[in-house]
């Protein structure tokens, strides 16, 4: 995290990203294996509306919903907004319209991107056709946007699309379904710690342990928040604490996580340094993962170049007293 100077708060982009595996149920998978085949689906309820995307249930009467219907590739644009600066893993590299698209044959609209030069060339009612991506695999981005219907294109007349003004019915069934789908979800954004937890991470960075007191309870918090949760006043009164502690509680961990170089299984502590009101979480290695328990005192070890302890480790003292720290649990 960088700072121009000791009293400076930090500041650090930060990314929190992660795969979100789900299983498709029968409608998600027509829906999907649809757009693969260049075919966008629906589902019509009871009372005859035609929803696209297609939901498993009405969202109406929660009645579950089986009747995929197929609607045209073409729509109208019933709204939309202008990015003018896209981001990571949008649909297009360039500026371009979020677009509200109730296609031919649909009672709602399906939010995509249209691909214009700018926002002058887009309105609510502009007519507009699906851009099918080149390769397609079963998922949301087979569409590979919107762009504007060309009335001179045989393709977007009525004759070159005679069944789109209507949904159809249709049964969904497609060779190789597409039965489940892996999102990436990424977040990201600047951190600022302020000012108590700045003081904190530049302490680790010497490879020391800062909290702060409250005036009123007395409490050291590590770590710090810049006021007590308890009293809710602001703290200001820095006190070093550690570097030992004693795991108050744990948890072992026996699913390997993505990009983590860490065998299982591990342990994940929750650990009152000596001297400090509240537990803090970290690692504990250097001991059979089935010997870790309450009460054992551990020590920080630290890593070249590391802005804080890489792991705590047993101290080889004997193990503190219940007593000592079952408010910290």
């Amino acid at each position: 995290m960088p700072a121009t100077g000791p009293s400076e708060v930090l500041r650090a982009p930060l990314v929190v990203e992660f795969p979100f595996t789900r299983s498709l149920g029968a409608v998600q998978s027509a829906f999907l294996t649809g757009l693969r085949e260049r075919t966008v689906l629906g589902v019509r309820t009871v009372d005859g509306r035609v929803l696209v995307p297609p939901v498993e249930y009405d969202p109406v009467t929660a009645d579950e919903i089986r009747d995929l219907v197929e609607v045209g590739a073409t729509g109208t644009v019933t709204t939309w907004a202008w990015n003018h600066a896209p981001r990571r893993g949008q649909p297009l590299g360039t500026p371009f319209a979020w677009v509200l698209v109730r296609l031919d044959g649909a009672d709602t609209a399906l939010l995509h991107a249209l691909d214009v030069p700018g926002p002058e060339a887009v309105r609510t009612g502009t007519r507009v056709r699906v851009r099918w991506a080149g390769e397609r695999v079963g998922a949301i981005t087979d569409i590979a946007c919107f762009e504007p219907e060309d009335p001179e294109d045989p393709e977007d007349s009525e004759e070159g699309h005679p069944a789109v003004r209507a949904a159809v019915p249709h049964s969904g069934v497609f060779d190789e379904p597409v039965t489940g789908i892996v999102a990436p979800a990424r977040l990201d954004y600047t951190y600022a710690p302020g000012r108590a937890q700045t003081a904190y991470l530049n302490a680790l960075s010497e490879r020391r342990t800062v909290g702060e007191r409250c005036p009123s309870c007395r409490k050291v918090y590590v770590p710090p928040r810049g006021a007590c949760p308890t009293c809710g006043v602001a703290t200001a009164e820095r006190v070093e604490v550690g570097p030992r502690g004693t795991v108050t509680t744990y948890c072992i961990v026996n699913i390997k996580a993505k990009n983590l170089d860490i065998d299982v299984p591990y342990v994940y502590a929750h650990i009152a340094l000596d001297g400090a009101d509240l537990a803090l979480h970290a690692r504990i290695a250097g001991i059979p993962y089935d010997q870790v328990r309450m009460g054992l005192r551990v020590e920080p070890v630290w890593t070249d170049g590391g802005r804080h302890p890489d792991h705590y480790r047993p101290t080889g003292e004997p193990d503190a007293d219940y007593d000592t720290y079952k408010e910290l649990v």
